[in-house]
């Protein structure tokens, strides 16, 4: 069996910027077994397998460690990918997931995702947390991660975290998050129990960060940093229970997988 393979760097104009994801077309289903084995094989945050149906495409998301119910930027590659070399011209695709339906759109130069929104509560720092990052944080919050606020771009850039200590958190990871200075807010996040120690560029933690910083700032329309050494740039806009994260991409590479 040959499986068509592309790689594929999300959130970034420019190659071996921002997130890169493998994206495998599939005729069906493997078995899950084989699935978390290519995407150990691939080593990458996420590797994307992806089903044309009639009207819209099936889309799961594995780490080296776990399949995820929700990720940001192999979905920006997967609708790349159909954007650019399954079906060039269109113009909208649909996603059918464990999170329900996610839809992209070509947005003159960039790929723009409607996701759920995640806004996160407060909660006590758990002291895992405060010595993982090595920090106290100004606030703690949780949804499906913990998101520690700090106080500037410089702190959250200085952050060297131990990455055994966060693997005990009961939170899927970890966002360290902070006012940007040449931007509405920058980030970084790990998450070392789904294989992940630092993810370059995470969409689904902005289905977080967005309503958090547009209600701190009071503007729907943002501008975001994830400042990892690859780095990600985010266009966003809060939309209520829903979000936009929008951003561009580049192929790396194309290829098979032989089964």
């Amino acid at each position: 069996m040959r499986i068509p393979m592309y790689q594929i760097d999300a959130f970034t104009g420019e190659l071996f910027g921002g997130n890169p994801a493998a994206v495998c077309v599939l005729g069906d289903w493997l078995d899950d077994r084989i699935m978390q084995a290519i995407a150990m094989e691939n080593n990458l945050s996420e590797t994307a397998f992806l089903i044309e149906r009639p009207g819209h495409f099936d889309l799961r998301w594995f780490t080296p460690a776990a399949e995820i119910d929700l990720a940001g930027h192999p979905t920006l590659a997967a609708a790349f990918a159909v954007f650019e070399i399954l079906k060039p011209g269109l113009r909208e695709v649909r996603f059918e997931t464990k999170s329900g339906t996610l839809t992209v759109t070509r947005e003159k130069d960039m790929l723009a995702m409607d996701f759920p929104a995640t806004p996160a509560t407060l909660c006590n720092p758990p002291d895992a947390l405060i010595k993982g990052l090595g920090l106290t944080p100004q606030e703690v919050l949780m949804s499906r991660d913990h998101m520690a606020v700090l106080s500037s771009e410089a702190e959250v850039l200085a952050v060297k975290p131990d990455f055994n200590i966060l693997r005990q958190l009961d939170s899927m990871g970890v966002i360290i998050t902070a006012p940007g200075d040449n931007s509405d807010f920058v980030s970084r996040f790990f998450a070392p129990k789904m294989g992940i120690p630092e993810d370059p560029v995470t969409g689904s933690a902005h289905c977080t960060l967005i309503p958090y910083w547009a209600q701190r700032l009071g503007k729907a329309d943002l501008s975001a940093v994830q400042v990892s050494p690859r780095k990600g740039l985010l266009s966003c806009r809060d939309m209520g229970q829903r979000v936009r994260i929008a951003g561009n991409a580049v192929l790396f590479f194309s290829g098979e997988i032989y089964l």
